[in-house]
């Protein structure tokens, strides 16, 4: 289930209020963009009831964190705070909890913003590339390059967007003004307030 989420095409958010525990808190780590209330707490409490993660809780977080705070959370067992999560890098962000809603929806706007065919062979390179070795890691990043041109410039894709970005950024356009005002300063500021 949880490699059906990370695989997805579409860029995942998950919003966390409460509690990110056990398969919660691996449904986060397949997820493409984490934001959390301030009061969530995380954990892989396994452990405690002599089991094992099965969807990631050990695979995917020790590429997230490294295998020392891999095995520091899940031989332990404890219950972490959100702002633990942001500066291990498990999640995106801690946000004051009246606020999780508004963060997530201007998240999603600024996503929505961008080229949808460009964000698709990010996130697969992206991911992809994490697990290759360097020169394979190149070579997809390179392949993508190329198709993202000829996306841009030639192929009837829907969601593509038919060099509109090349054109707004050369013309400092609408779009172009409207891309970047949304992304130029968002999340600068650090995982936590």
């Amino acid at each position: 289930m949880a490699d059906t989420l990370e695989e997805l095409d579409k860029v995942t958010i998950a919003k966390v209020d409460g509690f990110a525990v056990g398969g919660g808190l691996e449904i986060t780590m397949a997820c493409d963009f984490v934001v959390a209330a301030a009061s969530a707490k995380w954990g892989m409490p396994e452990v405690d009831v002599g089991i094992t993660p099965g969807w990631g809780g050990t695979t995917r977080m020790v590429r997230l964190i490294g295998r020392r705070l891999t095995k520091e959370v899940n031989l332990l067992g404890a219950l972490h705070p959100a702002s633990r999560a942001a500066q291990l890098t498990l999640w995106n962000r801690v946000v004051d909890d009246e606020f999780l809603d508004s963060a997530v929806e201007e998240l999603i706007g600024v996503v929505l913003s961008k080229n949808q065919q460009a964000l698709r062979q990010l996130k697969f390179i992206i991911n992809n590339g994490a697990e290759a070795d360097l020169k394979t890691a190149q070579a997809f990043e390179k392949l993508s390059a190329g198709l993202t041109g000829a996306v841009n410039g030639a192929w009837e894709v829907s969601d593509a967007d038919q060099a509109a970005g090349v054109v707004g950024f050369r013309e400092k356009n609408e779009l172009w003004n409207d891309r970047r005002g949304r992304a130029r300063t968002f999340w600068t500021d650090g995982p936590t307030p």
